[in-house]
């Protein structure tokens, strides 16, 4: 059974859950209920079943990955802020980056190649000192790579 009831304003149209809701199209209740509710609510005494909600299994990881940045890990080098000067003396901002070069280099003491990303002064210490020797005073650990 539908009842109509009228809270101030509004109008609030009700089904009780005895009256089973027709589904035929063609039935003259159904047509008066949905060509006359312009600006009516319509609540049903029916029990709302909520799903409960999942956790979430794993936490949310942004989808930015870290940049690797121009600077040699030996020494330490990292790009110098610099003028550059046109003709005319204007002066606009520049930098001036590190020699940065991916080289095998040969660990005697891992008996293997490394490969590493350093800067040519740091390669020309390595040839003069050694990579052991280099590597422990950066505190670089070699097994790791």
């Amino acid at each position: 059974m539908a009842t109509l009831a009228t809270v101030g304003s509004s109008s609030v149209l009700r089904f009780n859950k005895t009256e089973p809701l027709k589904t035929n199209p063609s039935s003259p209740f159904l047509g008066f209920v949905t060509s006359q509710l312009s600006g009516i609510k319509i609540s049903c005494n029916l029990p709302v079943v909520v799903a409960p909600l999942k956790p979430i299994s794993s936490p949310f990881t942004p989808a930015l990955l870290p940049v690797a940045r121009r600077i040699c890990p030996f020494t330490g080098k990292k790009a110098n802020k610099a003028n550059k000067v046109s003709f005319s003396n204007h002066k606009t901002k520049k930098l001036q980056f590190v020699n940065l070069q991916y080289k095998k280099v040969w660990w005697e003491a891992g008996k293997r190649y490394v490969k590493l990303c350093l800067s040519t002064k740091a390669l020309k210490t390595i040839e003069k000192n050694g990579l052991d020797a280099v590597a422990k005073k950066a505190g670089i650990d070699l097994r790791k790579e």
